[in-house]
């Protein structure tokens, strides 16, 4: 866990990752250069997690707009834009993606009027700011997770929304991380997470790695673990989360909500507000990913384990409705339903930020 998740090293004009799809039996840097390179990195989820997403995003459109040759607005302005629609076609559903994307896209358009080289370099501090950023936001949600436990607690999480999903701390994982440093000594279940098995070559990886007292268990035995009264709360991160409070996270979470409404135990998202889709309605509005079928019948086994030719159905996501869900805890604060007012409010105190920090710019 020395290394950074996603790193740029501006002189060689790369963006390094660790291969998540090697984990946890081997840690492998490599670097991305070339507009394919980035794309296939998100899309084989060799990079993964919204928040880690939208850093190698920024990152990658910074490195390719830096390759644009020409001091023609227009022309710079089309290449980009061209290059920006092709990174964001990688993962649909992750909200960090056109959000990064988007935001870099605003920084060309500002900058117009100003030479293209100052326009790359503005590009530049924007992808480290979202970066830096980053690290804040997971700090702050940890901040706001932790007042709503206590030492000794039980913690399951879904999937990995941890320090390899962000630029650190991670979002899920971050009232653990501060919870281990205050000597909560809190002991985590991490559902191994199928097909891709995130909570078992990545969480397990991680929190182990870090000291953590944690369990990996099988996604089917989420139930168990609560009626054992081994839970005291639940944490998951999120991919995108629609106006009404619906939660677009990795297949299985809406299950695990299901079981710990059933068992009365408190199950909280952790989504930076950049996951907060306020165009969305409702969670049935969120475009879901549908992914290989190998993933399913084959990946992880020496022999293929599915009858050939069978029907495969595997969808990379599901929604959690709003209803099972107790809070959404965010940077700038614990949002609980009614969600479309406290959404407001969250909101709010984010914009005062950013007009308090615009104030102390000038």
């Amino acid at each position: 866990m020395e290394y950074e998740t996603v790193e740029l090293d501006e002189k060689d004009n790369s963006i390094v990752i660790i291969d998540q799809t090697l984990l946890p039996r081997k840690t492998e840097l490599i670097r991305l250069r070339t507009a394919q390179e980035i794309w296939d990195a998100i899309y084989l989820l060799k990079v993964r997690g919204a928040p880690a997403i939208g850093v190698t995003a920024a990152f990658g459109i910074y490195l390719l707009a830096k390759g644009i040759e020409t001091e023609d607005y227009d022309i710079f302005y089309k290449e980009f834009a061209r290059q920006k629609d092709y990174l964001n076609s990688s993962r649909p559903t992750a909200v960090n993606l056109s959000w990064a994307l988007r935001r870099m896209e605003n920084i060309c358009v500002k900058n117009q009027e100003k030479r293209i080289g100052e326009i790359k370099e503005a590009l530049k501090e924007e992808a480290f700011a979202i970066k830096e950023e980053d690290t804040w936001v997971c700090r702050m949600i940890g901040e706001y997770g932790l007042s709503l436990l206590k030492p000794g607690d039980g913690i399951l999480t879904h999937c990995n929304a941890g320090q390899l999903a962000t630029s650190k701390y991670g979002t899920a994982t971050a009232p653990i991380y501060l919870g281990q440093e205050k000597g909560y000594h809190f002991r985590v279940f991490a559902d191994e997470t199928r097909p891709l098995l995130q909570g078992a070559r990545l969480t397990a990886y991680e929190l182990s790695s870090s000291g953590v007292d944690v369990t990996l268990i099988c996604d089917n035995m989420s139930a168990m673990v609560m009626k054992n009264g081994w839970i005291n709360a639940v944490f998951v991160g999120c991919d995108r989360v629609a106006a009404n409070g619906d939660t677009a996270n990795k297949i299985g979470t809406s299950l695990v909500a299901v079981a710990a409404k059933r068992y009365n135990i408190p199950f909280y998202v952790c989504a930076p507000t950049s996951t907060i889709d306020r165009d969305t309605e409702t969670g049935s509005q969120i475009h879901i990913e549908e992914r290989p079928a190998e993933e399913v019948t084959e990946m992880w086994y020496k022999e293929r384990m599915a009858p050939e030719g069978i029907k495969v159905y595997n969808p990379a996501f599901d929604v959690t409705d709003h209803d099972l869900i107790t809070a959404v805890i965010t940077e700038f604060g614990i949002a609980r339903a009614p969600f479309e007012i406290s959404f407001q409010e969250i909101f709010k105190r984010k914009e005062e930020k950013r007009r308090g920090a615009e104030k102390e710019a000038d």
